[in-house]
């Protein structure tokens, strides 16, 4: 029979912990950083290029702005594939996710250690590949890109919006996490 094991003592590797390891404390992350976590964003999935150079990226820092024509506007990592596919191809589609897209999501945020285009199943499309399901797309043309931040925001034209007919409820990302609204 084996010994109960007392987790009360200083000894490392005595404890279960559970969360990042490498994650700040925090009342020791930045304040920008930690009010962005606590607004509602979509989770959505760009994608741009085609064949072997194809990129994709999650991204929930985005905004519509309405017009004629109307804008789209995006918050990148400057060192993201896809900051590079927009540069040669300079279009690109943006997916909305909904309820049940939570492993789409972290694969093309690069949580999960595999190669979203391996995973999901694409069609080629002339403004990059095109996740399959029924969910909403749009099209897009880039208009301009800027460092804002530690990100460059890209700026773009909407020309087209594939409305999907019974889309899930919307992914957000809040507090760290992905949620649905159901």
């Amino acid at each position: 029979m084996a010994a109960a094991r007392d987790d009360s003592s200083d000894t490392p590797g005595s404890r279960l912990s559970y969360g990042d390891p490498f994650q700040a404390p925090p009342e020791e992350r930045r304040v920008d950083r930690r009010l962005r976590g606590r607004l509602l964003a979509p989770v959505t999935v760009w994608t741009a290029g085609s064949g072997e150079r194809r990129a994709g990226l999650t991204v929930s820092s985005l905004l519509v702005a309405e017009g004629d024509p109307a804008r789209l506007l995006g918050l990148l990592d400057p060192l993201s594939a896809l900051h590079d596919a927009l540069d040669s191809t300079g279009r690109f589609l943006v997916h909305v996710l909904g309820a049940g897209d939570e492993r789409l999501a972290a694969l093309f945020a690069g949580r999960l250690p595999a190669d979203p285009f391996v995973e999901a199943a694409f069609v080629e499309h002339p403004f990059g590949p095109r996740l399959e399901g029924d969910r909403h797309v749009v099209c897009c043309r880039v208009d301009s890109s800027e460092p804002a931040g530690f990100q460059v925001l890209v700026r773009a034209e909407i020309v087209e919006v594939h409305l999907a007919g019974a889309a899930a409820e919307p992914l957000g990302w809040y507090r760290g996490g992905y949620r649905s609204l159901a």
